[in-house]
């Protein structure tokens, strides 16, 4: 099989927030409605709930009894960036990612998702970016964690900027998660997302495949899927590809999702 299929919790938000799905049922909803085994966590509903054992616990044994596994959790925290330019500023961000990185030991998750934000001119920004990254991934290697990061606007939705600041890390359990569709670096530059995905691919550990609109014959109207995996799978990932739908009306979430899943299911027989 060239590629496996998970859900991006993402994907369900609205549902969530409108109190119509738990999250600790996420992983059974997925299995239930989508019919995967893995599914990537998103910590925006339980933000306060990182050192929460029950809660976590709970999340955890009810997504693995249904059959499913977490693979990671993706984490925006709030209060400042991981590449903030104040060394000690930086390193209260630094450390406040610490309870997610335990949270997805405890839930046998291979990753937590950050973002690489900052302030200043591009090679600026890029080393302070790099030494958040690294002092989070050292923290996170002998706990069995991933640090890895999504181009996700400003900078790193600039791919070189990102496989740059990635390989300045220079730390193996550092890597990226690139996103098909988060390539808007500002209101004025949108960064090629074929070459993005392209750049960020050796140093992927998951891939997100975002979604937003599709046609009358079932293809994601934005972007092409087709030649974005094959960009993914001509770099030797083989690994899972998270759905992570981010449209609106006339499709529910539970359609689009579906949308996207299928989509990618056709296009996974072509590669076959």
């Amino acid at each position: 099989m060239p590629f496996k299929i998970s859900i991006a919790e993402y994907s369900l938000h609205r549902m969530i927030e409108a109190g119509d799905l738990d999250p600790r049922d996420f992983g059974p909803f997925c299995k239930e409605k989508f019919g995967v085994d893995a599914v990537e966590y998103w910590m925006g509903p339980y933000a306060d709930k990182g050192s929460d054992l029950a809660y976590l616990g709970e999340m955890h044994k009810k997504t693995v009894d249904a059959g499913v596994k977490g693979l990671l959790i993706m984490c925006d925290i709030a209060g400042g960036d991981l590449g903030t330019p104040d060394a000690t500023n930086r390193k209260i961000v630094v450390e406040k990612h610490y309870e997610w990185v335990e949270a997805a030991k405890r839930m046998d998750c291979h990753s937590i998702r950050v973002n690489a934000r900052s302030e200043g001119s591009r090679e600026e920004q890029a080393k302070l970016a790099a030494d958040g990254l690294r002092n989070l991934s050292e923290f996170a290697a002998p706990r069995g964690i991933n640090v890895i990061v999504e181009n996700h606007g400003g900078f790193s939705s600039d791919g070189a900027w990102l496989a740059g600041v990635i390989k300045s890390v220079g730390l193996p359990n550092c890597g990226t998660l690139p996103d098909f569709g988060n390539f808007r670096i500002d209101e004025n530059n949108v960064y090629d997302k074929y070459q993005g995905v392209a750049e960020l691919m050796p140093y992927a550990k998951a891939v997100s495949a975002k979604s937003h609109v599709f046609d009358a014959a079932g293809n994601e109207a934005e972007i092409d899927y087709l030649k974005m995996m094959k960009i993914v799978l001509d770099a030797g990932y083989h690994g899972y590809v998270g759905v992570e739908w981010e449209g609106s009306v006339p499709e529910s979430e539970v359609e689009g999702t579906l949308l996207t899943k299928r989509l990618l299911e056709k296009v996974r027989a072509q590669l076959a």
